[in-house]
């Protein structure tokens, strides 16, 4: 699925560098070489503040409460995601409210969040958190209008998305707030656990900065109850190198997107969407985004089949994700049952990533195109 050693090894000295840089700095804990790549990610990104932290997790907490979501407030989100998206809303004291997915895209559908903001629970909602999944946005137009029409915080899950843009916006200045992710298999990777927020907002940022360093704004003056949330120096050196490649990385990722499009439509294994029947469905980039391509993820119906042949002839292949969150075991008290969101649970079962990073060669890519097309035959 993916190889980081590829990316490594042209970078191993400018990387060992900046590791030693830290160590002979002992700058460990944010200090200059993560206020460096919060300067430089921000002008990257377009937006005012970019602030370092421990995860992608910890990112979208940090956002939330931030935002002032907590107890009382409800917060509309995906049940189509990584664990995260919503554990991070329970983790705010807020309640998860979920809406079903856009069946081509697979992001956050703004009709059915337009339906649960128009019926009457939608008094206590704070917020709309949409998950620019895979790396294409989310429908910024729609959630956009949502947000200004009924007065809500538009928090952006940014996490597989860094690059990304909707309309010549990046993502993580579209809505109030954004959580980045910097996990080893994110298009910008850090060397271990690490995350970003961003916001256009000085009170948000300001927050943001306290809330990271459990609660403090003065050394052991604490005014909130925060969190140890604070990235290291060794993390924010790594992606100062990083993010001066992610671009033309980016690009790349788009090439192998273009090359398999193409491939998969000269082996005539592609059908019109939204759903498969006998060959696959192929993702897209909708009018008005800028996909960066985290992940390449076909529909076809005999998933499961499909996948173990690939892991016999030594193809890699991920399932995101296997089951919606509203069916995963702690989250079962939000209320939900199965049939509750029918696109989220039908993607669940015909989802598959195929493998995709900079380096990946066009021979591969031929590679896991015939073996599809030799199971589909």
């Amino acid at each position: 699925m993916l190889d980081l050693k590829r990316q490594y090894v042209p970078l191993h000295q400018e990387l060992l560098d900046a590791v030693a840089q830290v160590l002979e700095t002992q700058q460990f804990i944010l200090g200059k070489p993560v206020a460096a790549f919060e300067r430089a990610a921000a002008g990257q990104l377009g937006v005012a503040h970019a602030l370092g932290c421990s995860s992608g997790t910890d990112a979208l907490w940090l956002a939330l409460a931030a935002a002032g979501i907590g107890p009382g407030q409800a917060v509309i989100t995906t049940p189509f995601s990584f664990f995260a998206s919503v554990s991070s809303i329970l983790r705010a004291g807020a309640t998860p409210v979920l809406a079903d997915i856009d069946p081509a895209t697979f992001n956050l559908d703004p009709a059915a969040v337009e339906r649960i903001l128009n019926s009457p629970p939608a008094a206590s909602l704070g917020a709309i958190l949409p998950v620019h999944l895979y790396g294409q946005c989310a429908d910024w137009t729609a959630f956009a209008r949502l947000g200004r029409e009924h007065g809500l915080k538009l928090i952006e899950d940014a996490a597989q998305a860094w690059g990304a843009a909707w309309n010549g916006v990046k993502a993580g200045g579209l809505g109030d707030i954004a959580a980045f992710s910097f996990y080893p298999t994110k298009n910008l990777s850090a060397a271990g656990d690490a995350g970003m927020v961003a916001t256009n907002s000085e009170a948000l940022a300001e927050r943001v900065r306290m809330l990271r360093q459990h609660g403090m704004r003065r050394r052991y003056f604490h005014d909130e109850i925060g969190w140890n949330a604070r990235m290291d120096g060794f993390q924010g050196a790594i992606l100062s190198v990083k993010l001066k490649y992610i671009e033309g990385w980016n690009q790349a990722r788009r090439t192998v997107a273009k090359r398999y499009h193409a491939m998969f439509h000269a082996a005539g294994l592609t059908e019109a969407g939204p759903y498969p029947t006998h060959g696959i469905i192929l993702p897209h980039e909708v009018p008005g985004s800028h996909h960066v391509w985290h992940q390449y993820v076909i529909r076809t119906r005999r998933r499961d089949a499909l996948r173990d042949f690939l892991s016999i002839h030594r193809i890699g292949s991920e399932i995101y994700y296997p089951a919606p969150l509203h069916l995963q075991e702690p989250l079962k008290s939000l209320g939900y049952a199965e049939g509750s969101f029918p696109e989220a649970e039908r993607a669940a079962r015909e989802v598959l990533a195929l493998p995709i990073f900079p380096e990946l060669r066009e021979d591969e890519q031929q590679t896991v195109v015939s073996a599809i097309a030799e199971f589909l035959s």
